[in-house]
């Protein structure tokens, strides 16, 4: 597994289910990117001066930024980088 560094958080990307309109399926690069995502680590370290503790833990349902973040594949799973900064909300 990845260990994030500074501010960032891993990301297991929720992929939306197959979308047919009148029958016909939705191609993939017509698809809106997901936005919604599980927690699955954080980093220890802080960035500057701040202590502030973390405002998600591992296994939070969070809502992200739609063009945030760097994604990586790591044995076959797809994961998403982010800042603290580009998470939304917790659900």
């Amino acid at each position: 597994m990845i260990k994030p560094l500074g501010d960032r958080i891993v990301l297991s990307i929720d992929q939306p289910e197959e979308e047919k309109v009148g029958g016909i399926l939705i191609a993939n690069n017509a698809k809106e990117k997901p936005v919604m995502g599980s927690v699955v680590a954080i980093s220890e370290t802080s960035v500057g001066d701040s202590k502030a503790p973390k405002s998600v833990k591992v296994g939070d349902k969070v809502m992200f930024d739609k063009y945030a973040g760097s994604q990586v594949t790591i044995d076959g799973e797809n994961y998403l980088i982010v800042h603290e900064k580009d998470i939304l909300g917790v659900l």
